[in-house]
Order: structure tokens, then sequence, then C-alpha cells
């Protein structure tokens, strides 16, 4: 297996609510088939898709299928830039969870839930710098 996730999943009760949320961040949907809503990323793709039918793929039923302790991380080019991202979020729907805050390691990182709960952590990283194009390393480019 090459080393790299293509697409996160998403198992999403209300599919137009997510997908709205996500818009009011300013993201743009992808042509799809029915049956998914999706969002490219920089060479990854985020993916809504109903609950039922994704456990239904897995084969556990819905209350099998959890929360996993896992976050969605999106990086940022400075340090005020992860308060604006959960300001956005906020208003697009989000709850915070930790405000904008340095951390021990040296960056600046706040949380936030989306509408279902999903956990994302917006990061400023000042180790790791981002590509041009907005892509992450580990330990950045250059």
């Amino acid at each position: 297996m090459e080393q790299r996730i293509s697409l996160i999943t998403l198992g999403v009760r209300d599919m137009e609510r997510m997908a709205g949320f996500y818009e009011a961040l300013g993201w743009t949907r992808a042509q799809t088939q029915d049956g998914v809503i999706a969002f490219d990323l920089i060479s990854q793709t985020l993916g809504l898709y109903p609950i039922e039918k994704l456990a239904e793929d897995i084969g556990l039923p819905v209350e099998e299928m959890g929360r996993g302790a896992s976050t969605m991380s999106c990086n940022v080019r400075e340090k005020s830039e992860v308060a604006t991202v959960l300001q956005a979020a906020e208003a697009a729907g989000a709850r915070i969870l930790q405000p904008a805050s340095d951390v021990f390691w040296g960056g600046h990182v706040g949380y936030f839930a989306d509408p279902e709960g999903h956990i994302w952590e917006v990061t400023h990283n000042p180790f790791s710098p981002l590509a041009p194009d907005g892509a992450f390393r580990w330990n950045g480019y250059g």
C-alpha cells in the first residue's frame, strides 16, 4: 500500500446540512454520482455519505459505527489564521471545542466539531510550512 490517504469519508445523517456547512467555509462541491457529496482537497477528497449506507457497505449496524478517536486537521500559513478559521466554522454552525491557543511544541491550535460532531483541528505549525499550493508535509517543504 502506498503511503497516502486518498479519500476521507464521513458518515453523516443530514447530507444537505453537512454539505451546506462545508460550503459555508468556502469549499466547492465536486461533480459526483448520486448518493455522495464530495469536496476535492489538495491531493485528497472529503466525501459525505449517508451513515446508514456506509454501515451497510461495511456490514455493521449503524449503532456500531461509533465515533472514532480521530481528528482531521487543516494547517494554515499564519498563526492568526487559526482564529479566523475557527470563527468561520462557528458562523457556519460548528461548535468550538478549544479556542485558538499556543501549544507546548511551539504551534498554535484550535478545535471545532462540525454540525454532526466530526472533530477538526486547525493548526499553525511553524516547523512545517505549507507549499505554495497549500500542501502539507511533516517538517515542511524546502
